[in-house]
C-alpha cells in the first residue's frame, strides 16, 4: 500500500474552503491528474485518474463532518481511500491536510509502479494540485461557495485545459448551466472587467502614493531650505558681531570709572592706593564726622579749642551764680 500526505494553507475562511473542496465534479478544472469525477447520487461517485496509467474506481463518501473533514473509500476498481481535514487558523486562514492511500495494481503494472518512482511523482503532483486548489479559493470572491466563481479555474496545467478529461466529464460539464457557452463568455467578461477595475484601482493608488510622496519630499525640501537660510542668517550675525569694531579706549575718570566708586581713585593711578601705604588726602581729618571738613590752621597766638571754656547760659539757672573768686577780688 502506498500512503501520501500533503498540506496547504488557504487564505480564506474555513466555510468557504470546505464548500469549494466538496465540489468533486470541479476537480478536473484545477487538478492535473484527475480526469473525471461524476456522481451516481449524493454519496457515490465515479473517478478516473492518471496515475502510472489510467485508473478508474467507484467511491462512496464516509466520515463527513461539515467544516471539519470529508472522506471516501473505493468500492470497485483501484483500491484507495482518503481523508481531508480542515482546521481553522483564524478568520481568513485554513489549513487543509490530505491523506490518500492506495494499493498499486498487482502484476507487471504494480512492479512498474514500484520501480519507476511513481509514488514520488504522485506525491509531487498531489502537492501541486493542492496549491492550485488554494489559489483557486483565494482568487474567488469573498464568501463565494461555488468554484465557478473563481478566476483560477481552467489554468494551463488543469486536465480540462489540456483536454484530458473523459467524455463523461465533458457531458457532465455541458449539462451544467454554468458551463454553457453564454455563461462562460459572461464569466470571462466579468473576469476582464474585474481585472481592469483592479488595474485601475492599483494605478489610482500608485498615483495617490506618488502624490503623497512628492508632497512629503516638497515639505522636507522647504524645511531644509528654511533651516539652511536660518543657519546662514545666524552665521552672518555671528560674523557681524565678531567683526564689529571695539570702541576706542578713553581715559579713565577717577570718579566714575573706578572700582571703588566716587573719589576712590588717586590721580596717580586708576585703581587708587590699593596697599593703603599713603594717607588719602592728608589735609582732611580722619574723624568720620569731620572727614569732609578742611583742617583748620591753628594760630599759636590763639588758645586751642579744647582750652577755651565757654560759659553755658543754662548753668546759672540750674546751679546758681558762681561765687566770686577771692583771688579775683584781691586782684581787683
Amino acid at each position: 500500500m502506498s500512503e501520501h500526505h500533503v498540506s496547504v494553507i488557504v487564505h480564506a475562511p474555513i466555510e468557504q474552503v470546505y464548500a469549494f473542496f466538496t465540489h468533486f465534479n470541479d476537480f478536473p478544472k484545477f487538478m492535473s491528474f484527475v480526469k473525471e469525477v461524476t456522481y451516481h447520487d449524493e454519496r457515490r461517485s465515479h473517478w478516473v485518474a492518471q496515475i502510472a496509467g489510467t485508473h478508474e474506481w467507484d467511491a462512496v463518501n464516509e466520515s463527513w463532518i461539515p467544516n471539519q473533514q470529508v472522506g471516501w473509500r473505493s468500492t470497485s476498481g483501484l483500491a484507495n481511500s482518503g481523508l481531508v481535514r480542515f482546521d481553522s487558523m483564524g478568520t481568513d486562514r485554513t489549513r487543509v491536510d490530505v491523506y490518500i492511500s492506495y494499493t498499486p495494481p498487482a502484476g507487471v503494472a504494480g512492479r512498474v509502479v514500484n520501480s519507476m518512482g511513481i509514488d514520488e511523482h504522485f506525491q509531487a503532483s498531489l502537492q501541486q494540485d493542492m496549491e492550485n486548489f488554494a489559489r483557486m479559493v483565494e482568487e474567488a470572491p469573498q464568501g463565494a461557495l461555488d468554484p465557478m466563481q473563481s478566476h483560477y479555474l481552467f489554468h494551463d496545467q488543469s486536465a480540462v485545459a489540456k483536454n484530458r478529461v473523459t467524455s463523461n466529464q465533458q457531458a457532465s460539464m455541458q449539462s451544467d448551466p454554468m458551463m454553457n457557452e453564454g455563461s462562460l463568455q459572461s464569466r470571462q467578461q466579468n473576469i476582464q472587467q474585474e481585472t481592469a477595475r483592479d488595474q485601475q484601482l492599483r494605478q489610482q493608488e500608485e498615483a495617490t502614493r506618488q502624490q503623497r510622496q512628492e508632497r512629503e519630499q516638497q515639505a522636507a525640501q522647504q524645511q531644509s531650505d528654511a533651516l539652511r537660510a536660518q543657519a546662514e542668517r545666524d552665521r552672518a550675525a555671528y560674523e557681524a558681531r565678531a567683526n564689529r569694531s571695539v570702541p576706542a579706549e578713553h581715559e579713565l575718570d577717577p570718579v566714575r570709572d573706578t572700582i571703588g566708586g566716587r573719589n576712590a581713585a588717586m590721580p596717580r593711578s586708576p585703581l587708587g592706593d590699593q596697599d593703603a601705604r599713603s594717607e588719602r588726602y592728608p589735609q582732611y581729618h580722619e574723624d568720620p564726622m569731620l572727614a569732609r571738613a578742611p583742617r583748620q590752621q591753628v594760630s599759636s597766638e590763639q588758645p586751642a579749642v579744647s582750652d577755651v571754656e565757654i560759659e553755658s547760659p543754662w548753668r546759672a539757672n540750674i546751679q546758681g551764680a558762681p561765687e566770686p573768686d577771692e583771688n579775683d577780688a584781691n586782684r581787683e
